[in-house]
């Protein structure tokens, strides 16, 4: 069930993408409006819209969110094969995923002071020699 939902909500969200479906999705709106007069702008006429517009907003919900989950493990994954590649990485950013707020924001905290502290050196390395010191 698993694979047949990744591959459907795969095509799915392609589809849905689509240039395309973006102009089938406003012709339909435009006929939608353009028969308002045929029903005088009727309550069914106004349910009918209403009623599928919700519709697919709700299947859409559930689309975007599988498709978001499955791009951010794959970018997870990505970046997990980078980080156990470069022997100076900190593996322990390797699960920052599953980390609370309070532990990332001192994780930023922790890389913003090493940011800083290689600015520094960095501005000291770059002074030219101040005169009268040989």
């Amino acid at each position: 069930m698993s694979s047949w939902f990744n591959r459907v909500s795969t095509r799915a969200a392609e589809l849905a993408g689509h240039y395309v479906t973006f102009l089938i999705a406003t012709a339909s709106i435009v006929v939608w409006a353009a028969t308002g007069p045929l029903f005088g702008f009727g309550a069914t006429w106004q349910l009918v819209i209403n009623t599928a517009t919700t519709i697919i907003t709700f299947l859409m919900v559930f689309l975007i969110q599988h498709t978001q989950n499955r791009d951010t493990l794959a970018i997870h994954l990505k970046l997990d094969e980078l980080i156990r590649a470069t022997a100076e990485a900190a593996d322990e950013l390797m699960h920052a995923e599953d980390d609370t707020i309070e532990e990332l924001a001192r994780l930023k905290a922790h890389y913003a002071a090493l940011v800083e502290a290689n600015r520094s050196l960095t501005a000291r390395l770059s002074k030219p020699e101040q005169a009268g010191h040989a």
